[in-house]
């Protein structure tokens, strides 16, 4: 990893009469996996859904590579290579697992390669295939989520808690998947309340708390450091695996 690919300087955000982000500074290098940790209701989905354009910035900047997309709206992001796996993943129950996938390749047919090497990523996929995505169990939900985000090629996916509430096994099969994934030329921007992925997976890491960024550093100094560790979180973050 050596270029920032996205950016964000002094950003905040309002929601009605509450003021979530306050100021917000992160940075996510290309290549790899940057984990965004912290308490619930630290800022961080809000820090996503503002990166992606739902909700908009009312101060700072936001760049991804060499272009200023602050003001963008939500599909002028994602036709610049960002993608978004929310926390309620985002799926249409009442649609096939094929049509999920074919509605989210919005560039035209689906690539048969890459649909391939997705089915081996998550094989719930293509066994299922003709399914109606709510009759998928909330693991294979997500897969299908995280699966819909990579149809076509990106440069950025922005992924909310992919493991939350997913059994062990469940959540081993969506580590896999994580690292083969990052073999790739997409960039991760993680949120995970899971330790044991998100420190399995991680290559960057950046701490919220009340709306800002207290800390960002290499994964691996944060692993080995209990102390700061407890700086930051209030407790080891042995505690939460």
């Amino acid at each position: 990893m050596s270029d920032t690919l996205l950016s964000l300087a002094g950003v905040h955000t309002l929601i009605g009469p509450y003021h979530i982000l306050q100021g917000v500074d992160l940075v996510v290098p290309e290549g790899g996996v940057t984990v965004l940790l912290g308490r619930n209701g630290a800022g961080k989905t809000t820090t996503l859904r503002t990166i992606m354009g739902l909700w908009t910035a009312s101060q700072g900047e936001i760049r991804f590579g060499d272009h200023l997309i602050t003001k963008l709206e939500t599909p002028d992001i994602s036709r610049r290579g960002v993608a978004y796996v929310p926390e309620d993943m985002g799926i249409f129950t009442d649609l096939t697992v094929a049509e999920n996938m074919v509605l989210a390749a919005s560039n035209g047919p689906v690539d048969q390669k890459r649909l391939g090497w997705i089915k081996e990523l998550f094989p719930p996929i293509g066994t299922f295939w003709e399914a109606s995505a709510g009759t998928l169990s909330g693991g294979q939900k997500q897969m299908l989520s995280v699966a819909r985000a990579i149809i076509e090629p990106r440069r950025l996916i922005l992924i909310d808690e992919p493991t939350k509430g997913l059994a062990p096994a469940i959540i081993n099969a969506m580590t896999e998947a994580m690292r083969e994934l990052k073999q790739t030329d997409t960039t991760i921007l993680l949120v995970e309340q899971n330790f044991a992925m998100a420190s399995a997976i991680g290559d960057t890491v950046a701490v919220m708390d009340d709306g800002r960024i207290i800390h960002a550093g290499q994964m691996s100094e944060l692993i080995e450091d209990d102390g700061l560790q407890e700086r930051l979180m209030g407790l080891s973050l042995e505690a939460h695996q």
